[in-house]
């Protein structure tokens, strides 16, 4: 592990979001099914959660499945919505050993009933894991979650005034620090709607490699490239 030891242990993220992207290239790439890419894709982000645990690392947040991913075909999408529930069914378990807590992250009542059902599920089973948070976006779409945080304020209608303090509270991460790193594969330089508001001050890394090229040494590459910067808030 040499290159976890070039690490500045004094200066690691607390949160790394991960835009999860170039799975069905990969399987392109390799002249493979589409769902090969995406299963390949779920064995990464699970090595991903490992390595991370390792360096003791807070939060980590996955961009899985996004609102505007229903307009894939809808072969792709059933076969997303049964890895996610195989996933959940046999690796909640094992998670929930390592100290994690698991979070759903975006419009999850809107999800199938079985998967949405397993997801809350691992919520309450993980609720009291204190070793790191595990944000898994799905149905994501992160102008949809200001907008939800938006009707939530009006429909409490007890707050006059609202800062951003407040505002953060009625997101779907609330309760979380905002990620102090991004790192989106693929070598595509945009957001895709994906936590406009928390990413305000965060650190972006762009890695040319495709989600399940993503080697443990690229990642450690990523957060070395996050510690050889200055931040400054705006300073």
């Amino acid at each position: 592990m040499e290159s976890e030891l070039l690490l500045n242990k004094e200066k690691l993220p607390e949160h790394i979001a991960f835009i999860v992207d170039g799975n069905r290239r990969w399987a392109e790439k390799k002249k493979l099914p589409l769902d090969e890419g995406h299963r390949k894709g779920s064995e990464v982000a699970l090595r991903v959660i490992e390595d991370c645990l390792k360096l003791n690392i807070g939060v980590l947040t996955f961009y899985l499945f996004s609102t505007e991913n229903w307009k894939r075909k809808e072969s792709e999408i059933t076969f997303l919505m049964q890895l996610g529930i195989d996933l959940l069914k046999t690796r909640t378990g094992y998670i929930h050993s390592k100290g994690i807590r698991i979070r759903g992250v975006g419009r999850i009542d809107e999800l199938q009933e079985n998967l949405r059902d397993l997801i809350h599920y691992a919520e309450r089973l993980t609720k009291e894991n204190r070793k790191m948070v595990v944000n898994l976006a799905i149905n994501y779409g992160a102008r949809r979650e200001i907008i939800d945080a938006v009707n939530k304020i009006l429909a409490e209608g007890s707050l006059k005034k609202v800062d951003e303090r407040i505002f953060s509270r009625y997101l779907y991460t609330a309760g979380l620090p905002d990620p102090d790193l991004l790192i989106r594969t693929s070598g595509e330089y945009r957001l895709s709607n994906f936590l406009l508001w928390q990413i305000a001050y965060t650190e972006i890394v762009i890695l040319p490699e495709l989600w399940p090229e993503l080697s443990r040494e690229k990642l450690y590459e990523a957060i070395r490239e996050f510690q050889r910067r200055q931040r400054r808030w705006g300073k």
